[in-house]
């Protein structure tokens, strides 16, 4: 798992190699220092001799530089180390996701998906880049202060070596309870940010429902459960400071008393005691600094884990190994499907589909709420695979083909529009990213959207907000044609992609589809019957299979349930008015 997070370092490999190495010169430059001014005390100033003062103490200038410099150009890399480490991380995550299909994404929530590349992410950077300084100064600095402690006076030294272990035990204990809390405080932020996300995305609609109250109740909820496992995390680790302000102040004690005695016998001398003394605060900050790492370990190993999840979810859907590239016509076959969300779920979405649609044909599907038509529509440009059976385009089973080179040529518009924070025209080129002007304005003159983008200051280069939010849902809606039909596909979906434009506008946009591409197979699914009665035949679903497939005269005739709906839905004259205006 480490290793497959550690290979997006890439070309952050000479700087990720060379902080540690700045460090250690810093680090033996640093240790240096008190031995150093030992003999500065001990045979300058006690034997009052100027010159070798100025000797050792030009020394301790020069160390002191190069240990300077060693410590400018460790940060310096190893911020770049770790910086460029989250930048591949993050795109190696988005990249990957890019490649999920729908039962992948499924998997993740969207706000379990934007923690793991944002606060998990930074989280690694973090315990990266303390991981190239500090885990090379902290134990670099405790080995070679105990190694210049014994050089001096092994007798003192000893107690050092029996303080850091007394307090490894310690903080071993202190630390495997807090990890516990960190694991599951990453969790935590997933929730938090589907409130914040849920909220901001929909904040018309809890304005509407004067929900505020609600809304914030539920966001305090969230960051109260942060807030909790964090105090139970912080307040295992408490103890860790006490721990080793009593080791330290029992050190500095111990080796005052002892080293006193040593100088009165005339085995340790002034200057030796100051230098066991400045060790004694290297070697135990030292250790303060290894236990803070293992407190960002902690929190590291949830974050590692969580990333390690989503780098490592493999696509279900996966070209062939010699895949087709062409696309022959938009003949549709639908052989014995049956289709199911989940490997366990006990009843299919869809089963038993069988369907054979021509090419150029215009079918309609209608169908109740939950009766799969968009489960049906989504297996031809394999936003999913089939459970059992085939789904054939052009004659090539969907799956034959690369996965690109499908969906290029089956455009769906789906019932969720989505358009992008850019101009109009930068949304139309979502279809065909060379498309011209004139065949923009073209496709928006097919999908009836030319009529309300003349009457807009900028026309078509009118700035569209994220999400589409300064247009109404008509007109993001016919945007959302326009730039299907960019792609002249071979297959046109329509996934209920009509339902906030007027009947009359509606009648523009399939008329004009019959003139201007007779040879796309057109599939509509609506809940107006209006919308697909002029279709050349009709599906009609229920409970995940086909209760009907004809012309709409054949099936007014023949089929209870369309009957049904045609009329509830005529007699009161259709569900909008043929002059009436399209929903905001």
């Amino acid at each position: 798992m480490l290793k497959r997070i550690l290979q997006e370092v890439k070309e952050y490999k000479a700087v990720s190699i060379a902080t540690p190495l700045c460090i250690i010169i810093e680090v033996i430059a640093e240790m240096f220092i008190p031995y150093l001014m030992s003999s500065i005390i001990d045979d300058g100033v006690n034997a009052g001799d100027m010159g070798h003062i100025l000797r050792v103490g030009g020394m301790m200038i020069v160390i002191a530089a190069i240990g300077l410099i060693g410590g400018l150009l460790g940060g310096v890399f190893g911020a770049k180390a770790s910086t460029g480490f989250a930048k591949n991380l993050r795109k190696a995550m988005f990249d990957h996701i890019q490649d999920y299909s729908f039962a992948n994404i499924d998997k993740f929530s969207t706000a379990g998906l934007v923690t793991r590349l944002t606060t998990d992410v930074s989280t690694l950077q973090m315990g990266y880049q303390m991981c190239l300084r500090m885990m090379m100064r902290a134990p670099a600095s405790l080995i070679v202060a105990l190694i210049m402690s014994f050089v001096i006076s092994p007798r003192i030294a000893v107690i050092y070596l029996v303080a850091v272990l007394t307090l490894s035990v310690v903080l071993f204990f202190i630390l495997r309870r807090a990890t516990r809390y960190f694991r599951q405080a990453f969790p935590k932020y997933d929730d938090l940010n589907e409130s914040v996300q849920e909220n901001v995305t929909a904040i018309r609609v809890v304005k509407a429902y004067v929900r505020e109250d609600e809304e914030v109740s539920k966001f305090k909820k969230a960051s109260q459960a942060i807030y909790d496992i964090f105090s139970k995390a912080e307040g295992a680790t408490v103890y860790q400071a006490p721990a080793m302000m009593l080791t330290v102040y029992s050190c500095i004690l111990l080796i005052s008393w002892t080293g006193a005695k040593m100088i009165v016998s005339q085995t340790l001398t002034t200057g030796q005691l100051m230098s066991l003394l400045a060790y004694c605060m290297n070697i135990l900050m030292s250790l303060m600094i290894v236990s803070m790492m293992f407190v960002m370990f902690s929190m590291g190993s949830a974050s590692v884990q969580r990333i390690y999840d989503v780098l490592n979810e493999e696509s279900t859907l996966k070209n062939p190994d010699d895949p087709v590239y062409d696309v022959k016509d938009g003949a549709i076959d639908f052989n014995n499907v049956s289709f199911a969300y989940n490997s366990e779920a006990k009843e299919p979405v869809l089963k038993n589909i069988n369907l054979h649609i021509k090419a150029g044909e215009t079918i309609g599907i209608i169908g109740s709420t939950g009766s799969a038509k968009t489960s049906l529509v989504n297996l031809i440009s394999r936003l999913y695979d089939v459970t059992d059976g085939s789904v054939s385009v052009g004659g090539v089973d969907v799956r034959n083909y690369d996965i690109q080179t499908l969906r290029n040529k089956v455009s769906v518009v789906l019932q969720s529009n989505t358009l992008f924070s850019g101009s109009i025209y930068d949304n139309l080129r979502w279809g065909d990213e060379n498309a011209t002007d004139e065949e923009c304005r073209h496709a928006c003159e097919l999908a009836c959207a030319d009529e309300f983008i003349e009457r807009l200051p900028d026309r078509y280069n009118t700035h569209i907000e994220q999400g589409g939010s300064n247009v109404s849902g008509g007109q993001k809606q016919r945007l959302c044609i326009a730039r299907a039909l960019l792609k002249k596909p071979k297959v046109l979906i329509l996934d209920d992609s009509t339902s906030a434009v007027d009947t009359a506008t509606d009648a523009k946009i399939r008329k004009a589809f019959r003139e201007e591409i007779p040879g796309t197979t057109k599939l509509i699914i609506a809940q107006r019957i209006s919308s697909v009665m002029d279709a050349d035949r009709i599906i009609v679903m229920e409970d995940g299979e086909i209760d009907g497939f004809d012309t709409h005269e054949n099936l007014l005739k023949n089929n209870a349930i369309y009957k049904e709906v045609y009329d509830s839905q005529m007699q009161g004259g259709g569900d909008f008015d043929e002059a009436g205006k399209e929903g905001a």
